[in-house]
């Protein structure tokens, strides 16, 4: 007759079999690896529907909103002489060049991205663009009753809002691409002074402009009302707006500002795909860049809760999802190429402080 086992051991050898369930689903390997920074709310629905449509199982893992683009970025850096990852979907553009520059990306001219307007495809077929975000400034009707008293970045500086209108902290991003082209688009000194002003009073009690930890926390504090208005993107103002929250968005400069005969305009981000060299499953690779690319994919995009913007113009869209405005005219491989750079600089001016 077998003696029972003690106690002990009934722990110890449940906790073996616990582990050795965990490390064989661990073990199993994927078909494709896939990091993407597209908020997980808005990208895992889809990329579950294509491991519907191919059969391929993907791995997908996800950047946080603090450390949106940059932690991703980051450890594609850190993985160059051990590539894990065979797709990155970003959900900005400026990283995505910086790693090209960086000789970090493997060519595909996939046969999708065709109609994808030359500005938003790399020369080399190292990454391509499609749904797209807009820069906007969110804006609760309650608290400005007249809110196309305000319809320019300028606006941010002006005395009258003084405490009562945010920024995400210029260090990840797309407050960090926005941040970047205004050097491009405004030229160094002007970039640098309203940057630098912005910088200069955040000690203020209240600082002129208040500075956040990402878009998502500006539009949150605008839609409950702490905040009058704030700089995020299209996404962010469309979940605040399906919340029903008593918001606005402005599209800025779209007329002729300081020193300039015609307008400014209004930055567009757009989400780049591309596969880093060295991928492990390249083929798999590329059927996931051919499927996101497509029309179908950037339409679905556009009528998702993200409304994300067709770069196509012939790509449906729900009327809440607008075209009709004056576009920043940014060289966004330039855009990359000072990145890393910019970023230095714009750490010195908003952490040194």
């Amino acid at each position: 007759m077998k003696r029972p086992l003690h106690p002990s051991r009934l722990v110890s050898t449940g906790l073996a079999l616990a582990v050795s369930a965990l490390l064989g689903a661990c073990s199993a390997d994927p078909d494709l690896v896939v990091y993407v920074s597209l908020d997980q709310e808005f990208s895992a629905p889809l990329i579950k529907e294509f491991e519907r449509e191919t059969g391929l199982k993907v791995r997908a893992e996800f950047d946080t909103e603090a450390n949106k683009t940059v932690g991703l970025s980051r450890r594609l850096i850190e993985e160059k002489n051990r590539v894990r990852c065979d797709v990155y979907w970003n959900n900005e553009i400026a990283q995505t060049v910086r790693l090209a520059e960086l000789g970090l990306l493997q060519p595909y001219d996939s046969p999708s991205a065709e109609g994808i307007p030359e500005e938003f495809r790399d020369p080399q077929h190292l990454w391509t663009g499609f749904g797209a975000r807009a820069r906007v400034l969110i804006v609760n009707t309650e608290l400005v009753p007249d809110p196309s008293e305000i319809d320019s970045m300028y606006d941010l500086l002006d005395p009258k809002w003084k405490g009562q209108a945010a920024i995400a902290r210029p260090l990840t991003g797309t407050t960090l691409t926005h941040a970047v082209a205004l050097f491009q688009v405004l030229g160094e000194e002007a970039a640098r002074e309203h940057l630098g002003t912005i910088a200069a009073h955040q000690s203020d009690n209240p600082p002129l402009v208040q500075v956040v930890n990402s878009n998502g926390q500006s539009a949150r504090l605008v839609r409950e009302g702490t905040l009058a208005w704030a700089w995020t993107d299209t996404d962010d103002f469309a979940v605040s707006l399906a919340a029903g929250a008593p918001v606005v968005a402005i599209y800025p400069d779209q007329k002729p500002g300081p020193n300039r005969e015609e307008p400014m305009g209004t930055l567009l981000i757009p989400n780049t795909i591309a596969i880093p060299k060295g991928a492990p499953h390249l083929e798999n690779a590329k059927r996931f860049v051919d499927w996101a690319l497509s029309r179908e994919i950037e339409e679905r995009l556009a009528f998702s809760p993200s409304a994300q913007i067709p770069v196509r113009a012939d790509v449906p869209r729900p009327d809440s999802v607008r075209s009709d405005f004056v576009a920043m005219k940014v060289d966004y491989v330039e855009l990359g190429r000072q990145m890393a750079a910019r970023t230095e600089e714009l750490k010195e001016m908003f952490l040194a402080r």
